[in-house]
């Protein structure tokens, strides 16, 4: 296990030459405004007020640092830093004595020691774009001073700007207090202001813990972590633009969703269930393909079509001069399965057979086949993933529509066959899909979706009818409890009924419960059921034996 070490430390053993901090390249920029800076100093005020010997906790920072080495890369506490650094450069520049400038300005930036071996430096190196213009206007001596007379527009991104407007806002709060307050400021924040440091020498370890800690820096994904390696592959001449493409894959997923789909890339490549995190196997699986060297392959074969076929089988979005609306209503279908398994197989289909329309229905027709199945039979996760593992395969192995891993065996289209054969409105995860599919199916209308709010999957005849209701005339009690949770008793809904209505007998139940106010059902699995003059055992025996042919033409019919 990678040595994890924690310390409660004030600022002085903080800033000073055994640390050397970093921002590394796949973190967020700097982005505390003006209002979370000045409230940093509002808390320091009031602890100042109170008594400025007590102990201030500013929270922690996480670092990868070896044991012996200063050079500390910052996993979560970058705002902080900053915001402090700017403080402190506030405080140098306002004060009139040398020996304090002189000692503030250590805090911010190491003198150097030939004896020592020390290199002159800043204490703190923000990232590239940035770093340059945090030295010369916050770190070096006066450099706030000589900002307040710089227009905005010295600024060239919208984190130095947001350097800027704090170190202005803050200069213009200080410079209104008197020195002895400030000096007392000062005192308080190198003497008597903590923060805990924690510093491991492993990445994984560290954002393990940054996870955990859920500090008040911005998130860090491990999909960062890919870009700086990616990008800092990359020649000066070609970062820029490498890294624009990068942010735009990621803009057309979504932050939220970005490291989903490296997580989906990750089981293309290596074609088996994860085992360990996303931070540790990715590299090893993927990124060895294209580090060193060839990390612009990396972002246009394989970051930007794959955020792209995403991007479409999300927002059901694929276009092709002919037959992209099949294509979409699979991806239709497909989401409303309960997992996201099925991914890795529907993206590599895209992104390697995106001119083939024809193709790609015929493909996703199986693939949905394959996730319903798994659906209703429950399979669980790890053969669920070890299934589609096989289906990735095997398309490697250049297989396709006709993918053995694709196919159901005959006991599975058994097994199927069964559990829609039984109490299906007690599987709750799966009555919904199934009933929606049939709908669909009933319907003749491919790809069709409902805008309503709430759908809800109700009986006909009712879980506990009354005593004197015609329902236990026409049902005895072994026939309502075969009959009434399958399918040739169930009907979707696009509103929540009042509870007593349920239990209508049937003729008013139609009028009153399974039509709008136009006197139409909104679904044809509910239309079906209204054209019935009476609902009885053998009215459900024959109609369950009508539904079933019709999933199973759908799903068990090759």
């Amino acid at each position: 296990m990678q040595q994890l070490e924690a310390h409660e430390m004030p600022l002085h053993k903080v800033f000073c030459s055994d640390y050397s901090f970093h921002i590394p390249e796949y973190q967020r920029p700097y982005a505390w405004r003006k209002e979370q800076a000045l409230q940093l100093l509002d808390d320091l005020s009031e602890a100042l007020d109170r008594n400025e010997r007590e102990p201030y906790f500013l929270g922690s920072v996480v670092l990868v640092k070896s044991k012996q080495d200063p050079s500390a890369g910052v996993i979560d506490g970058q705002q902080r830093l900053t915001t402090l650094t700017i403080l402190l450069a506030v405080l140098r520049d306002l004060a009139d004595d040398e020996e304090i400038r002189s000692s503030l300005g250590q805090l911010i930036s190491e003198p150097g020691s030939k004896i020592l071996g020390l290199e002159t430096q800043p204490r703190l190196a923000l990232r590239k774009r940035d770093r340059a213009f945090f030295g010369e206007h916050i770190q070096q001596a006066d450099g706030v001073t000589k900002l307040l007379d710089l227009k905005d527009t010295v600024a060239k991104n919208e984190a130095q700007a947001t350097v800027r407007e704090n170190a202005v806002a803050m200069y213009e709060r200080l410079v209104r207090w008197p020195e002895r307050q400030r000096m007392s400021l000062m005192r308080m924040l190198s003497l008597h202001t903590y923060l805990v440091v924690v510093s491991t020498p492993d990445l994984a370890s560290a954002h393990r813990i940054f996870s955990v800690m859920n500090a008040r820096g911005l998130d860090l994904s491990p999909t960062d972590i890919f870009k700086s390696s990616i990008i800092g592959d990359l020649p000066a001449g070609s970062s820029d633009l490498y890294a624009e493409k990068w942010e735009n894959a990621e803009e057309r997923v979504g932050r939220d969703l970005f490291a989903e789909l490296f997580q989906h890339i990750r089981m293309i490549f290596a074609m088996k269930r994860p085992e360990k995190e996303l931070l540790k196997e990715f590299p090893d699986q993927v990124l060895v393909d294209y580090l060193p060297g060839k990390g612009a392959d990396f972002v246009d074969d394989v970051l930007t079509p794959y955020a792209e076929a995403y991007g479409q089988i999300r927002d059901f979005s694929y276009s092709a001069a002919s037959g992209a609306d099949r294509v979409n209503n699979w991806f239709r279908r497909l989401a409303q399965i309960d997992n996201s398994d099925w991914l890795p197989p529907a993206l590599w289909a895209l992104r390697h057979h995106a001119d083939d329309p024809e193709w790609l229905d015929s493909f996703f027709r199986a693939l949905e086949r394959l996730a319903a199945s798994m659906l209703i039979r429950r399979v669980y996760a790890t053969p669920r993933a070890q299934r589609y593992a096989g289906v990735l395969r095997e398309l490697a192995d250049g297989r396709g529509v006709d993918a053995p891993s694709l196919a159901l065996s005959e006991g599975e289209k058994a097994e199927v066959l069964q559990k829609l054969n039984a109490d299906l409105y007690l599987q709750e995860k799966v009555r919904r899909y199934v009933l929606l599919r049939l709908d669909e199916l009933l319907a003749r209308a491919p790809g069709v979706t409902y805008e309503h709010a709430r759908i809800t999957v109700e009986h006909v005849l009712p879980q506990n009818p009354a005593p004197a209701s015609l329902w236990r005339v026409n049902f005895t009690d072994e026939q309502r409890e075969y009959w009434t949770h399958r399918i040739a008793n169930l009907v979707l809904l696009n509103r929540t009924k009042n509870s007593q209505a349920r239990n209508f007998d049937f003729a008013k139940k139609k009028t009153g419960y399974f039509t709008a106010r136009n006197g139409v059902a909104a679904f044809a699995l509910t239309s079906q059921v209204v054209t019935y003059p009476r609902w009885t055992p053998e009215v459900l025996r024959d109609r369950q034996t009508e539904l079933l042919a019709v999933l199973k033409k759908a799903w068990l019919t090759d």
